[in-house]
């Protein structure tokens, strides 16, 4: 059985969305992956356009918070946003990681022009790719 990986989050709206995705997309032979958040925000329609750019479609998915996983058992839990980090509840037998990532919402608040709020979306998205691609040196298995 392949470990199971969740993404956690303040809202599973953006960064824990596009954790998943690429973890799908390219770790899939490794890992079992999942996200949520500690609350509910809903799907940002940035986050899905940019990851539509690199070919991966997450239009399907939807905010979850982690309740709704509770059937699931974790084996790693990645947190990708600091307020996640901090308030990360206790999961029984799953290693808890690290990954800070800024918020794209939060950095775009307020701005009006569409290509500057895509480049922020784009670079965040850039290096949670990098990240994910990283998970298993971090976590000290072979790819």
């Amino acid at each position: 059985m392949k470990p199971k990986i969740l993404f956690l989050c303040t809202g599973n709206s953006c960064r824990s969305q596009m954790a998943e995705g690429f973890a799908k997309a390219l770790l899939s032979d490794q890992y079992e992956s999942f996200s949520a958040g500690m609350e509910k925000h809903g799907m940002n329609p940035f986050a899905v356009r940019v990851m539509s750019e690199v070919g991966i479609d997450l239009s399907a998915h939807h905010s979850k918070t982690l309740d709704e996983l509770s059937t699931q058992r974790f084996d790693r839990v990645i947190t990708v946003c600091d307020s996640a980090k901090e308030t990360c509840p206790v999961l029984p037998g799953a290693k808890v990681l690290h990954m800070g990532f800024q918020d794209p919402p939060t950095i775009t608040r307020g701005w009006t022009d569409e290509e500057d709020i895509l480049e922020v979306y784009r670079r965040v998205r850039d290096e949670i790719r990098k990240g994910v691609l990283g998970l298993p040196a971090l976590l000290g298995e072979k790819t």
